[in-house]
């Protein structure tokens, strides 16, 4: 009889247990972002189309920064409470190591050495591109093996600069990369013909050549260099804070495979067609203490960002100056690669 008593108190303890972990509390970054009033996110220190571009107003726009307002909408209801900070490739990991960020969202490449030696934690990919290079036309290149002895213009720091250096060198070809410390001088310095080639993401090089002087001029090259993640950049250690940022890039998606958008969200709240929308909208209570949050966050957050439809339309698609075709960065039931986690 002993035995058993010991054994019901021990299940009790494991049940005690159990629910402390189930209730999670808020991790420390969230309380400090709480305490402090407003997350410190990246902005840029020059225009990376498409994800982070300032305009003549000085305001900025860009994918990346629509996910830097969803998690601080997320957070306080509202993008209002959202410091966006200008860092250069290279000091995006220092500065949040240091503490001056909360998180990375600049395009930042999903690396292993990243993610083991730099003290780092990433998310799940919220954006998939290949590196690849454009050139000028009149040089009749078709890859990169035809500008042995040319150059390629790129921003240096970056993961571009590590998987352009180990491609030249697994190809034995004879290039000289010229490093610069903005993509946009970079882009620049090719355009003005002090490079042979400018080596990108696929979606900047497509983007930067859409919106050039003289497009039909330029190519784009057979090279198709690793296809590589785009992940939010968080410190190792806090596990609740990138539970948050996953969850804040799922609903989006959740949103967008139950065919709810910013347009629509209100009537979908007010009547669910089904259980899922009313837990990711709040009607049904519960996704917001999960996370140390309120239940109407993800309602909030599509309200004003929209889905991730909406969002990628509005940065590169339809509704940008870029028209790219979404392809690898659509969900997978529409031919992409991206699919949500279950909201259970």
């Amino acid at each position: 009889m002993k035995n058993i008593l010991k054994l019901a108190v021990a299940l009790a303890s494991l049940t005690a247990a159990g629910t402390q972990i189930a209730a999670a509390a808020p991790g420390d970054t969230l309380k400090a972002v709480q305490g402090r009033g407003y997350v410190n996110c990246t902005s840029s220190d020059g225009n990376f189309e498409g994800f982070a571009e300032v305009d003549a107003q000085g305001k900025w726009h860009g994918l990346d920064i629509d996910y830097c307002r969803a998690v601080a909408t997320a957070i306080f209801g509202s993008d209002d409470k959202l410091k966006l900070i200008p860092v250069s490739w290279a000091q995006r990991f220092p500065a949040l190591q240091s503490g001056d960020l909360d998180l990375v969202i600049k395009a930042s490449g999903w690396l292993m050495s990243r993610d083991t030696e730099l003290g780092l934690q990433f998310s799940m990919p919220y954006f998939i591109g290949v590196t690849t290079f454009l050139a000028h036309k009149d040089l009749n290149a078709k890859s990169m093996a035809d500008l042995q002895g040319g150059t390629v213009c790129l921003a240096g720091g970056t993961s571009t600069e590590k998987l352009i250096s180990d491609y030249i060198k697994e190809k034995k070809y004879d290039v000289k990369i010229v490093t610069f410390e903005k993509n946009t001088e970079a882009a620049a310095a090719y355009f003005a013909n002090r490079c042979d080639s400018y080596a990108e993401w696929g979606p900047i090089v497509a983007a930067t050549r859409a919106t050039s002087a003289d497009p039909d001029n330029h190519v784009i090259l057979s090279d198709s260099i690793s296809l590589e993640p785009e992940a939010v950049v968080m410190r190792q250690g806090d596990d609740s804070w990138v539970d948050l940022v996953n969850w804040v890039i799922a609903v989006q998606r959740i949103a967008e495979e139950n065919g709810v958008n910013s347009t629509n969200v209100d009537q979908m709240k007010a009547n669910p067609p089904n259980t899922v929308v009313g837990k990711l909208l709040g009607a049904t209570p519960g996704i917001g203490t999960r996370l140390g949050l309120k239940d109407d966050w993800a309602y909030n957050v599509i309200q004003k960002l929209g889905n991730a439809e909406e969002m990628y339309n509005r940065n590169f698609g339809t509704e940008s100056r870029y028209k790219l075709p979404r392809a690898l960065n659509s969900p997978w039931n529409k031919g992409g690669v991206f699919f949500a986690p279950v909201l259970d």
